[in-house]
């Protein structure tokens, strides 16, 4: 009987933490829970004209089982997505840029990949080598987003530089949906 109890419960440790979810899904879920609501935000680091005295909104718009697609709307500038792609316990930020008519910017589908899974509330993702061959100066880029129950952060920081940037967004008080960003369809 002994031998069975271990059994069964050498089995359950085994197993069960086999059942756990890693920090990417993790995060991907708690992520997924704001699809379809818009959130306002504000700079709490750095300076940047480009957002000085525009409204902040993130649209938590598209979710569906490996991606995620945020735009970022800067006053009436619909020029930025943030895309979110969970593959093999990694997730990949990548910034969609577009004109006004829909074609994609110059500089856009910059980011990078998380090098570990992370955790339900906090992914780094340093700079991939698409992004240094696009933007060299922008090679020691990392970028992280955090989300608890009450807030979403957006950062940047260039290491080797006093760059940062830091928007963040309250999740407790959901706001107008914009309409749809650049390059996308209602």
């Amino acid at each position: 009987m002994k031998k069975i109890l271990f059994s069964l419960l050498l089995s359950v440790a085994i197993y069960g933490n086999a059942q756990q979810k890693m920090g990417a899904e993790l995060f991907f879920e708690n992520l997924k829970k704001h699809c379809g609501n818009s959130f306002e935000g504000q700079v709490t680091a750095g300076n940047n004209d480009t957002f000085q005295d525009k409204k902040l909104v993130m649209h938590v718009r598209n979710c569906n089982e490996n991606t995620i697609r945020i735009p970022f709307f800067v006053g009436d500038d619909k020029s930025r997505t943030w895309v979110l792609t969970l593959e093999n316990n990694r997730i990949t930020l990548k910034h969609d840029h577009r004109h006004q008519d829909g074609s994609p910017d110059k500089v856009t589908q910059y980011g990078g990949t998380t090098t570990n899974s992370g955790t339900g509330t906090l992914q780094f993702f340093p700079a991939d080598q698409e992004t240094c061959d696009a933007i060299p100066a922008a090679a020691t880029n990392v970028w992280w987003i955090t989300i608890t129950d009450t807030l979403f952060t957006y950062n940047l920081r260039r290491i080797g530089s006093d760059r940062l940037f830091t928007v963040q967004f309250d999740l407790t008080k959901t706001v107008a949906t914009p309409t749809a960003p650049w390059g996308w369809n209602d």
